[in-house]
This record gives C-alpha cells, sequence and structure tokens, in this order.
C-alpha cells in the first residue's frame, strides 16, 4: 500500500479555537477536575475546570492590560509546571501566540527563538530563566518589554493589572480568533541546522484533538488521568496538555523526573506519555533489580512470557498452558511493575522515536498496552498513532481521522490532514520545499502494510552510504543496541567509509550493578571502558544487532565512549534526539581511529 487516507471524525466550526475546550469543560455541571498540582506532604490538590478557566481569564486580562494586542508573540520558558499550561491558554484568552522555549537553552538559543518569532514579552519559572531571557534580549536588542515569573509574583502581577479589563472586551479579543489564527510557533529541535518556527493554528490542536479524543476514547474521557513529565516545549506534552483539556482528562505535573516513581505512586495514573528511552529504563531497571537480587531467570522467564503471550493476541490468542504461565508471572512480577507505576495504568502513548516490537509485547504482556505514534513538529505531533481498537504492535499505527500518509517511491513518508502546519515563520523558501503538491515531506523513511500501519525505517537525511555503495539505515541497529541495559546512547558511522561502524556509551547508574555480578572492582565509566570483560559485552550486544541485518550492513567495528551523550554535553536535543552531526564533530578522532587502523 502506498497511501492511507482516514476521513474526519469530527469537523469542527470555523469560529472555534482552542479556549473553547476550556469553556465546555467550564460549562459541564461536574466541574472536573482538570488538574492537580503537588503540594509538600506528598499529596495532590485539585484545581476544577471553572478554577482553572477563572485564573486564565484573569491573567489574559492583565497581558491585555499591559499593552499587548491581538496576535502578539508571548514566550514562556519554564519547566513542565501546571503555570505553564495555564498561561498558554492565558495568552489564547487574550488572542496572542505562545512561543515555547525549552528551559534549558543557552542565551544564544533563546535570543534566536524569542528575535526570530518576534517575541514582545515572555513567562519565565525562576530567576536563572530571567536571566537567560534578559541577557538575550540585551544582547539582540529584542523587544521584550515584560518577563513574568512563575516563582515570583508575575501571575499576582498580571491578574491584579488586568481587574479594570471588563469580561467583554476579554470575550472580544478570545471571540477572535477562529481555526484560521496562529496558535503558537514551536521551534524544531535544531538537530539539522538552525531551528525553524513552525506555525501551528487553532484548527492544528482543535480539529487534531477533537479527533484524537474520538479515536482514543477508552484512555482519555472525564475522570481520566496523566501525569506529565516530559517538556512541554515540545510538541508532543503540549499537544497532550491541549487533548486532556478537551477530553476532560485531570492532569498532574512533575519537573524533576527523579522524583517519577514517588509521584507515579501518589499520583496514579490511567495512562502516561513517554518516549521508548522511559520504557526502555523501566524494563532495564527492572531486569536489573531482579539479577542483583539473584533472580535474573525467573525475570527473563517471565518476559519472555510477556512477550509471547502478547504476540498470541494477533495469531488467535494464547494456548491454555501459556495463560496458566502468564497467570502466575503476574502474581510474580507484572503486577509489581504496575504498582511501580501507580496500580492503575493502563495504557501508554509514545513517541518522538521507534519503540521497537520487543518493548512494546513485554509492556502489554504485563498488562500496560503502549499506543506508539508517530509525528513532528510540523505536523502538531501526531499523524498516525495505534489505538484500543487498532493497534499492531511494531508499527506507529494508521493515520488519525482526518489525516492521510503517503509512501514517496523513494521511501519517504508524506502528510496531509488537519495535522500540519501552515508553514514555517517567515520562512516561504522552506515552506515551498517542505509542503509540495499538498504533501508534507516528513524527511522520515517508512512503509505501509495492507491495512495501513505505518512503520518507520529511517530518517532520509541520515542514512549511510558506504564505499561501496551500500545504503544502511543507522536507526535499526542503534535501537537494537540502545536497548541493552549497560548502553546508555549509540551512533552507528560510516557514510562513504569502508565498513560500517559503532561509538556505544555506558550507562552510568547500571554499570555498578554491572561490575559487581562481573565480580568487578568498582570504577568510572572511563576506567570500565578499558576493561576486556565490557568490551566483550559490547561486542555480544554488537553481534546481535548485527543478526537482524545484511553482511555488508553489519557493525565492523566499535569503540566505547568514555563520556555520555546527553542534552548537557550538546549531543542531544531536550527531546533526546542525538545530534549526529555533534556527535561527528566532537568525536571525529575517534572515528578516524577507527578507520585508520582498519587500514593501517
Amino acid at each position: 500500500m502506498h497511501e492511507k487516507s482516514v476521513a474526519p471524525l469530527i469537523v469542527s466550526p470555523k469560529e472555534t479555537n482552542a479556549t473553547d475546550f476550556v469553556l465546555r469543560q467550564e460549562a459541564n455541571p461536574e466541574n472536573l477536575a482538570l488538574f492537580s498540582v503537588p503540594s509538600a506532604d506528598g499529596t495532590w490538590t485539585d484545581i476544577s475546570a471553572q478554577e482553572f478557566a477563572a485564573d486564565a481569564r484573569r491573567i489574559a486580562k492583565g497581558l491585555m492590560a499591559s499593552g499587548l494586542n491581538a496576535g502578539d508573540r508571548i514566550g514562556i520558558m519554564s519547566r513542565t509546571r501546571y503555570e505553564w499550561t495555564l498561561v498558554d491558554f492565558a495568552i489564547w484568552f487574550a488572542g496572542c501566540v505562545s512561543v515555547p522555549v525549552y528551559e534549558t537553552s543557552s542565551p544564544s538559543q533563546v535570543a534566536w527563538i524569542l528575535g526570530d518569532s518576534e517575541a514582545h514579552a515572555a513567562f519565565v519559572e525562576a530567576g536563572r530563566h530571567e536571566n537567560v531571557v534578559r541577557q538575550a534580549a540585551q544582547q539582540e536588542q529584542l523587544a521584550i518589554a515584560d518577563v513574568w515569573q512563575f516563582d515570583d509574583d508575575g501571575l499576582d502581577e498580571l491578574r491584579q493589572l488586568g481587574a479594570e479589563v471588563s469580561d467583554e472586551d476579554l470575550e472580544a479579543r478570545r471571540s477572535s480568533l477562529t481555526l484560521d489564527s496562529l496558535a503558537t510557533i514551536i521551534y524544531t529541535s535544531g538537530t539539522t541546522g538552525r531551528p525553524k518556527g513552525c506555525e501551528l493554528t487553532h484548527a492544528n490542536f482543535v480539529e487534531l484533538a477533537e479527533n484524537a479524543v474520538a479515536s482514543l476514547n477508552s484512555v482519555v474521557y472525564p475522570g481520566s488521568s496523566t501525569i506529565m513529565f516530559l517538556p512541554l516545549a515540545h510538541v508532543f506534552a503540549r499537544f497532550i496538555a491541549v487533548l486532556s483539556v478537551a477530553a476532560g482528562t485531570r492532569v498532574g505535573h512533575t519537573a524533576d523526573v527523579k522524583n517519577l516513581l514517588e509521584d507515579l505512586q501518589s499520583y496514579q495514573p490511567t495512562f502516561l506519555l513517554a518516549v521508548p528511552r522511559v520504557f526502555e529504563k523501566v524494563y532495564n531497571n527492572s531486569m536489573l533489580k531482579a539479577e542483583d537480587a539473584g533472580k535474573g531467570k525467573i525475570f527473563h522467564a517471565a518476559a519472555a512470557t510477556a512477550i509471547a503471550w502478547s504476540e498470541a493476541q494477533e495469531t488467535g490468542g494464547p494456548s491454555f498452558f501459556l495463560n496458566v504461565k502468564h497467570k502466575v508471572f503476574d502474581k510474580l512480577l507484572y503486577s509489581k511493575i504496575r504498582a511501580a507505576m501507580g496500580g492503575k495504568v493502563t495504557h501508554a502513548v509514545s513517541g518522538g522515536a521507534p519503540l521497537g516490537s520487543r518493548l512494546g509485547h513485554f509492556f502489554r504482556g504485563l498488562g500496560v498496552t503502549i499506543l506508539e505514534g508517530y509525528g513532528l513538529t510540523e505536523t502538531t505531533a501526531p499523524i498516525t498513532v495505534n489505538t484500543p481498537q487498532l493497534n499492531k504492535v511494531g508499527t506507529v499505527g494508521p493515520p488519525l481521522p482526518g489525516n492521510s500518509v503517503r509512501i514517496a517511491d523513494d521511501g519517504e513518508i508524506l502528510a496531509q490532514g488537519v495535522c500540519v502546519m501552515r508553514g514555517y515563520y517567515q520562512r516561504d523558501d522552506l515552506t515551498e520545499d517542505a509542503i509540495r503538491d499538498g504533501w508534507f515531506h516528513t524527511g522520515d523513511i517508512g512503509e505501509l502494510d495492507d491495512h495501513g500501519y505505518l512503520k518507520i525505517t529511517g530518517r532520509k537525511k541520515e542514512i549511510l552510504v558506504t564505499a561501496g555503495g551500500k545504503n544502511v539505515i543507522p536507526a535499526q541497529l542503534e535501537d537494537s543496541i540502545r536497548s541493552h541495559a549497560i548502553v546508555s546512547q549509540c551512533v552507528v558511522v560510516g557514510d562513504q567509509k569502508p565498513f560500517i561502524a559503532a561509538l556505544v556509551t555506558i550507562d552510568e547508574e547500571a554499570l555498578p550493578g554491572w561490575l559487581q555480578r562481573h565480580h568487578l572492582e568498582a570504577q568510572t565509566v572511563e576506567q570500565a571502558a578499558q576493561l576486556p570483560q565490557l568490551k566483550e559485552e559490547i561486542q555480544s550486544i554488537v553481534d546481535q544487532a548485527n543478526s537482524h541485518v545484511s553482511q555488508a550492513e553489519a557493525i565492523k567495528e566499535f569503540r566505547i565512549v568514555p563520556s555520555d551523550f546527553t542534552e548537557a554535553s550538546g549531543h542531544l536535543t531536550p527531546s533526546m534526539k542525538i545530534k549526529r552531526a555533534q556527535v561527528l564533530k566532537d568525536f571525529a578522532g575517534v572515528v578516524d581511529d577507527i578507520y585508520g587502523q582498519a587500514t593501517s
């Protein structure tokens, strides 16, 4: 199949905008809790739809009173927290446009985003963020008139400032927005160059959210709940935040993933959203905990049973014997992993990178169905997604209603529909190159199966061509290697080289347990990188990955890099994507050593 289109289930009136979701919940007689905020004692305090709507209006009036006009851009630079979404909707109530900024961004990155978007003001979480914004504004002479802090009295200042603005004036500003109005400018992660501003309209959020709620109504519904820990500056979390308001789902937030386990257990969400690395960590940590307790064989048997049980769901159902084994392991292991996730999670939504069939089947086998989806900043997140009714592990699902997918002759994935952005801000040249004949060119490579489910195989710009002319897609090898507990990151290299090689980093948290199980002294990652035993372990992992590809695509050499690829090191984006060009630049000497030794 080369093209799959799904008609929209819901078509929204032209005069609609994203704030109508808030009005819908405010008018609901049940006055649902839309949010919960953490308290110092570990409990959570609910915020009702009416409370949220009233506060968003107060802050919006303050924005109007401060002199901001309809269409003005306002930056948001903060970690994931309740106030992020509160001011996002307040900005929309005031008829303005949100511009997210990652809270880890440097002054030069902030200057580019706020300057390119022509922002007039900004919300920030704390003093350190305000310092960055003001430094950027001063250096580049940006027209940032006001900066309001969450941790200071910034929001109270706006609430007081807007006291004289009438309800009628606010409603006129709010209702001036339509589906065609610009809602936000989200800048790409910049893995392949300077970040580009993606113009997403209210139609993108409203029509996509309405159709997603209709498709996922057994996951997101009034009374369901999730806890947000991914950065809200990223389109994936941002869309889910809007989707949750549309559905009447209660949302909690945690800014520090180190506290995620405790927060999950106290909050007890019914579904999660995460990137594949989070699910890899859950699996690997569970495995390491079992092995450290001398129960490694039990874990691996339980994992194999979970995977087999899940696979059997697609081939007529599990046998009586497999069902019995599954029930036994549910008491021994699966229920404990579910309890660690809060005890009520039935589904999880995964995006940002391919998950892989193994993890998908493992989690479904233990009772948490992962619904993998696919999308980009330019597509408001989901183009396709698996749903409880239409779920095929190993794929990213069929198109959401209102969207279409086409596979070009060279394998590139093209998208069309309610998800696709209006264009790149002030870059008609880039827009015309990306959206041709009504189809957005994603830059990803994939295929549609006979039933219209999409499978991602790689990134077009990341395809390596060896000196022998063999095309190699790095993602398949990298995902396989990175799935092992001892590995943190992997970057496959070999473009225009005689063979394929890899740079591998070690998971610092997993290393102590690995050393102990191998009866080796505690040591740093840099020291361990020289150990013959660790090199043998990585070689076996590489051999396993090589078993899934042809001889010409197989990794012939690898090097253990003693420092990890992280966001702080400049090698990962805030959404955990590898900055391949930066890795190759910073570790050019290691790559040269691989091929120099091979030819010497």
